[in-house]
This record gives structure tokens, C-alpha cells and sequence, in this order.
């Protein structure tokens, strides 16, 4: 398993973004999935430190990555308050289009094959499965 702890900072996505390109490289098939990775894992992380932890800096997010026979999984684990995800207004809807609530866990659902939300919300499994690269 592969793990970073970064402080909740606007610049610690970078740091992340290090994590990952280091990951692509090393790990056998997941570069073939890299837009749709780093779009997620960023999307979750940066809603991790704005909204779980608020910015923050004594607040951590914790980022996993390991692999299963069959899958990629990332997790993402922020110290703050958690959420509903089911309360996150669908932005697809015409009364929503304008708003920018929502876009981020909606994209990483798109992106991902399977997203499931723990611990009140302030865990994120964020799955994606290996057997569509043969």
C-alpha cells in the first residue's frame, strides 16, 4: 500500500499530483487510466481540504492507494465534520446548472467505477477496475 499524509493547504494538491505521477509510473496499467484518476482523486482531495477540513493547516487528508486482483483503490480521509453525499444536489438538473456545489462528486462518480462514501462522510473509496485495460 501507498499512502500520503498532506497538511490541508491550497497548495497541497501539488504535492498530491507528485504522489500520483509517481504511482503512473510504477504501477502497471494505471497510466492507461490517468485522466480520469487524477480528475477524481484531485476532485475528492480538494473537497477533502476546502470543505471536510476547511483549511484547516493542523487538519490532515490522507490519501491510499493499493491494488486488488481486480481493481485500483484510492482512498481519501479528511479530519473534519463529514457530509451527507446524498444530500449533494444533482448539478446535472436544469434548477442546478448555474450552481457549483456538487460538480466535484459528480464527476468523480462519472469517472470512477465505484465510489462509496464511509465514515460520515469523511472517507472516500474511489475504485477503478483493472480488467477494462485488457
Amino acid at each position: 500500500m501507498e499512502r500520503i499524509v498532506l497538511a490541508s493547504t491550497e497548495t497541497a494538491s501539488n504535492e498530491l499530483l507528485e504522489f500520483l505521477d509517481t504511482l503512473f509510473i510504477k504501477v502497471d496499467g494505471l497510466a492507461d487510466l490517468e485522466a480520469n484518476v487524477q480528475v477524481a482523486i484531485c476532485e475528492t482531495f480538494n473537497n477533502a481540504v476546502v470543505h471536510g477540513n476547511k483549511l484547516d493547516f493542523n487538519k490532515r487528508v490522507t490519501c491510499t492507494f493499493e491494488t486488488t486482483d481486480t481493481d485500483f483503490v484510492f482512498t481519501i480521509e479528511d479530519e473534519g465534520e463529514g457530509f451527507d453525499p446524498t444530500k449533494i444536489p444533482d448539478p446535472t438538473l436544469p434548477e442546478n446548472i448555474e450552481k457549483t456545489e456538487g460538480r466535484g462528486v459528480f464527476l468523480t462518480r462519472t469517472l470512477a467505477d465505484k465510489v462509496e462514501y464511509m465514515n460520515g462522510g469523511r472517507k472516500v473509496e474511489i475504485r477503478f477496475v483493472r480488467s477494462k485495460l485488457v
